[in-house]
């Protein structure tokens, strides 16, 4: 293969070395789904970073592990962070590109002996083929075709892999943020749309906890001594639900729901767990105040809601910044000959987390895969080759701003 010019490589330049790797990426992605790396089985996920750093340091990235303070008494695996510097490292115009992947699943220990690796035409199945270990070997894939073909132009290549993702990343969230500042552009490795979409933005999510307090009372002797709080909250529940639509970009769901010990005493307490999923922050702020309104004016005389939000996942939203990476993207791919479309999603990922930092992010970039989560899961691999290089010219193209 000849290696590419001095000037930014193309990405046909880079599609053959990625073509070479085939054949590679296969080998490798069974070898990572055969790991059980669910994310309460940090073993299972230690093994994979494990795998993670060893890739890193034969690229000669310096490597750091950090195992995140468990949140809630529950372990994790570790965080995987690497750094490489380029050769823009001390020219004006080189950038820090991020590239973002996780290494845990949602599958329970087991489910790789049950559901082995396997390739049926051009399909790839497996748990945790598509989300996330198809994405996590596309960017090592990427950097080393960057590394075979000579390829430096960044200031630094940032690779961070993450222990927690699927389970709204609580233990690395911090170690994330800190590792992204600083960085001028991310890229996150979820596979691609099934349409072949990148993503552009990720709806927030908001969690909250309604807390209904009323008088207890005998409900044969004295019922009208007692206020029910279960009545309440059934109503604060329809007034909650009745809030979407309100806002074209916001949805809010009542997903539990709990009242009452025995049936001979009217109810004192209960309690309402609220999902709010915004595409702005705004959005959620906008839904708190409704939800707060609506919990100061409860339905039944003598009792009272309080209100607290438990979690909050910034929204990872439509940007100017976003979108000159998106149209970066697209002109890679036009010399690729594929057409790239923008996607916007209700999911929430470590992308949502790296765009609440301030840093520039798209998402999307390991190969098309789909069926997320379900024993059908998939990736195509057909789309690996040209996915990869896509990646690998687009770590280039923004790691040297002299060429946008």
């Amino acid at each position: 293969m000849t290696a590419p010019s001095r000037q930014r490589p193309r990405a046909t330049e880079l599609l053959p070395y990625a073509e070479a790797r085939l054949g590679r990426f296969l080998s490798d992605l069974a070898a990572l789904v055969t790991i059980d790396s669910g994310s309460h089985s940090p073993a299972g996920v230690d093994r994979v970073a494990d795998w993670t750093a060893d890739r890193l340091a034969a690229l000669g990235f310096s490597v750091e592990r950090v195992t995140p303070e468990p949140v809630g008494g529950v372990p994790t695996g570790d965080v995987v962070i690497g750094r490489r510097r380029g050769r823009l490292a001390a020219v004006d115009g080189g950038r820090r590109i991020l590239l973002a992947a996780h290494m845990d699943t949602v599958f329970p220990d087991g489910t790789a002996a049950e559901r082995p690796f396997t390739v049926v035409g051009p399909l790839a199945h497996g748990p945790g083929v598509s989300d996330d270990k198809g994405g996590l070997l596309a960017g090592l894939t990427a950097l080393e075709i960057l590394d075979e073909a000579g390829v430096e132009d960044y200031d630094e290549v940032v690779f961070l892999a993450t222990p927690d993702e699927e389970i709204g990343s609580p233990a690395s969230r911090p170690v994330t943020e800190r590792t992204v500042r600083g960085a001028h552009y991310a890229l996150a490795l979820e596979c691609a749309r099934e349409n072949g979409d990148l993503v552009t933005a990720r709806k927030g999510v908001a969690d909250f906890h309604l807390t209904v307090t009323g008088r207890a009372a005998h409900s044969g002797i004295e019922p009208e001594r007692g206020a029910n709080a279960a009545l309440a909250a059934a109503h604060l529940l329809i007034a909650l639900q009745a809030l979407n639509g309100r806002w074209a970009d916001v949805t809010i769901n009542v997903g539990v729901l709990r009242a009452g010990t025995r049936t001979n005493i009217v109810c004192p307490e209960a309690e309402l767990h609220v999902e709010v999923r915004s595409a702005t922050t705004d959005g959620i702020q906008r839904a708190l105040a409704a939800i707060e309104g609506a919990a100061a004016q409860p339905a039944v005389s003598g009792t009272a809601v309080t209100v607290k939000q438990l979690d909050l996942c910034p929204p990872m939203e439509k940007t100017a910044a976003g979108h000159r990476m998106m149209a970066r993207a697209r002109s890679v791919g036009a010399e690729l000959g594929i057409s790239l479309g923008a996607a916007a999603t209700g999911g929430v990922g470590d992308a949502n987390i790296i765009a609440g930092v301030g840093v520039p992010v798209l998402d999307g970039l390991g190969p098309v895969g789909g069926a997320d989560h379900s024993p059908q899961e998939w990736l195509d691999t057909t789309t690996v080759p040209v996915r990869v290089a896509l990646l690998a010219a687009l770590i280039a193209s923004l790691g040297d701003a002299r060429t946008g």
